[in-house]
């Protein structure tokens, strides 16, 4: 995969204002609250009763998608900042976006948001904990990782206070005041998501000769990676014995992360390194194409709940 075309993305850093980082974060935090509004301390007791469907999507999420991530870099040996980006991708918990198209694929849309808030709780301690593991494992990424000298602690205050609060905060209203979420759940979860995606494009535009510079780079891979996280939710929820309406939950949470939650921590941690990037900027804009078509195929073929 390395070219001379490419060969200059280890060392392009994106511009990227401390201004637009804080707007990112705030962005997040809505759509973290647009999530959380959908719950209540009940639904997590149900799935105390029947946790396999959970479980085996967090596995698939935090350890087999990771592991497969790993595999794949070995076997194209892209550049090394590329390659901490798909690392730092698959560390990410799922994105939003997965419960929307769950919903629209006819899966089971309530175990879908429960698996991204569980995902998001768990990130506070399994996100640094993959990029420091599969990122030490590998030669290049393992000298990127030793540069910046990231600071875990600090990761575990990010994620925090941009996923976990607003979790607290939106569930907590949903048991004080359901009228007001009742009203809320739809526009803002529409409009969280359309600010993230306008967003995106904002922040590409402003590094548009370089994202066009190094897309052909990551685009492969990117599509690439994609399907393999696909192929990973439903393969693993598959060997689980799950129905197909938890199997499609699984395959879409597996297969959508939160690349927002990524930019963060590639601006804040990694001073916008190019590589990475551009995968977790390419991986937001794809990922929602390649859930709606599947959402779109999934559609065709009726499952019982």
């Amino acid at each position: 995969m390395n070219s001379p075309a490419n060969a200059g993305i280890d060392e392009v850093l994106l511009n990227f204002s401390p201004t637009s980082l804080q707007i990112l974060n705030a962005i997040l935090a809505v759509v973290m609250f647009s999530i959380a509004i959908d719950l209540k301390p009940g639904d997590f007791k149900k799935l105390a009763h029947a946790p396999k469907p959970l479980l085996t999507g967090l596995f698939s999420q935090f350890v087999v998608l990771p592991a497969l991530t790993f595999c794949m870099i070995l076997a194209t040996a892209p550049q090394p900042s590329i390659a901490l980006g798909l690392i730092l991708v698959a560390a990410c918990p799922g994105g939003n976006i997965s419960n929307f198209i769950t919903h629209r694929a006819g899966g089971n849309a309530a175990l879908s948001v429960s698996m991204t808030a569980f995902a998001t709780v768990g990130a506070i301690l399994l996100t640094p904990v993959n990029i420091a593991f599969w990122g030490s494992l590998y030669g290049p990424t393992r000298a990127i990782l030793q540069k910046t000298a990231i600071d875990p602690i600090s990761v575990v205050i990010t994620v925090s206070v941009m996923l976990v609060l607003p979790l607290c905060l939106g569930v907590m209203l949903n048991v004080k005041r359901p009228d007001i979420t009742t009203r809320l759940r739809t526009p803002l979860q529409y409009l969280s998501m359309g600010i993230f995606v306008a967003f995106v494009v904002l922040a590409l535009a402003a590094n548009w000769d370089i994202f066009l510079q190094f897309a052909g780079a990551v685009a492969v891979l990117v599509l690439l990676h994609n399907a393999l996280a696909l192929g990973a939710g439903y393969a693993t929820a598959s060997l689980m014995g799950l129905s197909a309406f938890d199997r499609r939950a699984v395959t879409i949470e597996t297969g959508i992360q939160n690349s927002g939650l990524g930019l963060i921590l590639i601006f804040g941690f990694f001073s916008g390194l190019g590589g990475m990037a551009v995968v977790a900027a390419f991986w937001g804009i794809w990922h929602l194409l390649s859930g709606i078509a599947l959402a779109r195929l999934m559609t065709r073929y009726k499952v019982a709940q």
